[in-house]
Order: structure tokens, then sequence, then C-alpha cells
């Protein structure tokens, strides 16, 4: 009798030791993963402008920041934010910055912030992303779409490069410089250099 109690004691011990190798087996590995963590880093990526005019109207921004964040590795919860300050424009030419920050254009003093934040992130292609977002200039906000390519897939360290095309006059910017010419689109370019982290790969096609 006494045999039969230690060979089920130690029978009972080595299934309970086993289940909590297999529970810690199964579960560990996903609360360690966690979601896709991206870090932008600015001293590697630029955000620029350009406009059709007479004389050549282009430029960057100086001071801005970028986030990708997921909220799992499904892409479909990916969340794209930019803040640009409008005050650190940059064309070369002090003239034009000075028109550019005036509130006939963005208005820095009172809207000091442009910002781009995604509603939505759809791959069309390989390499290809169509992204919704809320716009924000002058404190004024619309949808507009951005569309992205994405090199170094698979890699952990890509880059996301874009364009989104907008109606000045849409959102106020209706100023003039002496003697240019600015036609009403604008193009705004991102040329961004991400990391990941920590976290699984996002899933795409």
């Amino acid at each position: 009798m006494m045999i039969l109690k230690s060979f089920t004691l130690k029978f009972s011990l080595r299934l309970a030791a086993l289940c909590l190798l297999a529970s810690a087996t199964l579960t560990s590995p996903t609360r360690a993963q966690g979601p896709p963590v991206f870090v932008v880093t600015p001293g590697d990526s630029k955000i620029t402008f350009f406009v059709k005019s007479n004389v050549a109207l282009d430029g960057n921004f100086k001071k801005w920041d970028a986030t990708l964040s997921f909220a799992s590795p499904d892409l479909s919860t990916g969340v794209l934010d930019v803040e640009i300050q409008a005050a650190s424009v940059d064309t070369g030419s002090g003239m034009k910055d000075g028109k550019l920050k005036s509130k006939d254009f963005f208005n820095v003093e009172h809207d000091p912030l442009i910002t781009f934040k995604s509603t939505k992130i759809v791959q069309t292609g390989p390499e290809i992303f169509e992204v919704d977002g809320n716009f924000t200039i002058r404190g004024v906000t619309k949808p507009e779409k951005l569309q992205l390519t994405l090199t170094g897939k698979g890699t952990g360290n890509g880059e996301v490069k874009g364009t989104m095309a907008f109606d000045r006059k849409d959102y106020g910017l209706n100023g003039s410089i002496p003697f240019i010419k600015i036609a009403d689109r604008v193009e705004v370019t991102v040329d961004l250099k991400a990391k990941r982290v920590s976290g699984p790969p996002v899933n795409l096609k």
C-alpha cells in the first residue's frame, strides 16, 4: 500500500511539473514578444515639399517627429503619426521662409503644428501602401491620402517613402510672394527610416 501511495505521489508531482512546463512554453513567447515596435530616426529621414512656380519654391522642415506603431502584427492595426514644427520651414531663402511663416500661409504663431494622423493602412502591392489619414495645417483638418513605398521588407530595417498632394487653398493658404507665381497644388514627400526594435515582424503580403 505504501509503495502504491509513493508511486501515485511521484506520478502526480511529475504530471504537475509537465503541465507547468507546457504552460510556460506556450505562453511565455507570446507575452515576451508583444506588438511590433518601430523607431523612426529623424537624423536619417526627411520631410520635404514642392510647389510649382515661376521661381523655385521647395524646401524641407528641420524639426519634426514621426511614430509608427502597431497593436499587433496585423498591418491594419498600424498608425502613422507625423508632427511638424511649421516654423522650422527651410527653403534656403530668408525672404521665402518669412513669408511662409506669416499669417498668409502657415501662420506659425497661431498654428505652430502641421500634423498627419493615419486612420487606415492598406497594402496594395508587394511594396506599395495606401495610407488614409487626417491632415491638419493652419488649424484646418481634412482627409488626405499618402502613397507609400517600402524597401527593406523582412529585414527589420526599412525605408518608407511617399508623397501626398493637396490644394493649399483648401487649408486657407491663400497668400502670395512678391514676383513669384505660385500654383495651388502642394506636394509633400516623406522619406522615413524605421527600425524594428522589438516584437514580431508585421504581416505583409
